[in-house]
């Protein structure tokens, strides 16, 4: 009883997996690589509670080699001599299974050790990781391995394993559990689409029930006080981190208010508002950018004042902003520029500036042509004169290109004029 609930009734068939049908469902790739007995060296990728180690501990059952655990948050490079010591012998005759959990823990070394091993057979690996594997794991070990994603549960199907996990804690505790209408939806809703989370609150919920007529009453307010906000799935140093970021931004980018609002409810609900704020200022700069400039600002107060007013209130002049943001029209033009101008500083393509923008008023003996020969554009009619101002060797670079847009293409049209250019 000390084993959290989610151990204590973890399913040992396939059939009895909650969720991952694009994985388990007959006839799909993974369900058949364990029917048939036939198991390859697997990565499974995906959230917490979503069943990686369940599948593992079913495939390990299937399969004749001898198994070992290790997690890569406590494991050391001497554990997997241990195991690779075993192999051979009449501890794992057969070859060893090993289940390294965590895997994005193992450094590049650590990893490296497993190679020889995984390679010809007589360790075969199956590792589980939260972190997207194409970055956290070394590419030696990915080439040799088939990696699986896991996806977070749909509530509905999380509902048989809340029904399974108080069907479990009556059966222990000898004790009927009567669940008030809405009970199961709200754990299952609330969870996030972690099983393992789901069955906590379930425990939870046990634990908290009332006693009525020596049955223990769930109700949907004992329910909802025990799983608030456990439906927000983010860790700032994982993946869940920088996809819902990415996510909100760029349905700012791609003019979807209502997307963009949903990730900006995550992203305040997880309690990250300096994210949130930053994207939105990155966003008003880098996408709406030259074609409605005035957003800047306006996007600039509207940060500042929920920063001053902090949570709850926050969240009122944010989504003006973001609404803001994703509704107006878009430019990219000075971004591109900027980033195509750093490009060639990074290069080193640029010359001498020229002698006219320099910061000089006198010449040396050596200066074959003495005077700075700058001319002050406002001394001439329109403001304007013609002048080279990039390196000679840039001095036909064009970094900026106007967009399509009302504001840009009214100043091009301006400065054609004043140009006299018929582009």
């Amino acid at each position: 009883m000390n084993d959290p609930l989610a151990s204590r009734i973890r399913p040992f068939e396939l059939s009895q997996v909650v969720g991952q049908k694009h994985l388990l469902a007959p006839g799909k790739p993974l369900y058949n690589m364990i029917e048939n007995n036939n198991i390859p060296n697997l990565i499974f990728y995906g959230p917490s509670g979503v069943g990686k180690t369940t599948v593992a501990s079913i495939i390990a059952k299937k399969t004749q080699k001898s198994l070992r655990r290790l997690n890569g948050t406590n494991a050391s490079t001497k554990d997997i001599k241990d195991i690779v010591s075993q192999l051979d012998t009449f501890e794992a005759p057969n070859g060893i299974l090993l289940y390294l959990d965590e895997i994005q823990y193992f450094n590049k070394r650590q990893q490296q050790s497993l190679l020889e091993y995984i390679e010809n057979g007589k360790i075969t690996l199956i590792a589980s990781t939260t972190e997207n594997p194409y970055f956290y794991i070394y590419s030696a070990i990915l080439s040799r391995s088939t990696v699986f994603e896991f996806k977070p549960v749909d509530w509905q199907d999380i509902i048989p394993a809340v029904e399974r996990g108080f069907k479990a804690l009556e059966e222990e505790n000898g004790v009927k559990i009567k669940t008030e209408q809405g009970v199961l939806e709200k754990i299952a809703k609330s969870c996030g689409g972690d099983v393992r989370k789901a069955l906590n609150s379930v425990e939870n919920c046990f634990f908290a029930a009332e006693n009525k007529n020596g049955e223990k009453f769930v109700s949907v307010e004992t329910a909802s006080q025990l799983t608030q906000k456990s439906a927000v799935k983010y860790d700032r140093e994982g993946d869940e981190h920088y996809d819902i970021i990415s996510a909100y931004q760029k349905s700012m980018r791609g003019s979807d208010p209502n997307a963009a609002l949903h990730y900006l409810a995550r992203l305040l609900e997880a309690g990250d508002l300096p994210s949130a704020c930053r994207r939105l200022a990155v966003c008003a700069c880098e996408d709406v950018g030259l074609a409605y400039p005035q957003i800047i600002p306006i996007v600039k107060a509207a940060i500042d004042t929920a920063l001053m007013v902090g949570m709850p209130e926050a969240r009122i002049p944010l989504a003006d902003a973001v609404v803001l943001v994703a509704s107006a029209p878009k430019s990219n033009s000075a971004y591109n520029g900027i980033n195509e101008a750093m490009e060639d500083v990074r290069k080193g393509s640029y010359g001498p500036i020229p002698r006219a923008l320099q910061n000089k008023h006198c010449d040396g003996d050596d200066a074959l042509v003495k005077g700075q020969f700058y001319n002050y554009p406002h001394d001439f009619k329109n403001h304007w004169i013609d002048k080279q101002y990039l390196p000679d060797k840039i001095k036909n670079k064009q970094y900026y290109i106007p967009s399509e847009n009302k504001n840009e293409q009214a100043f091009k049209a301006y400065w054609n004029k004043i140009k006299e250019k018929n582009d």
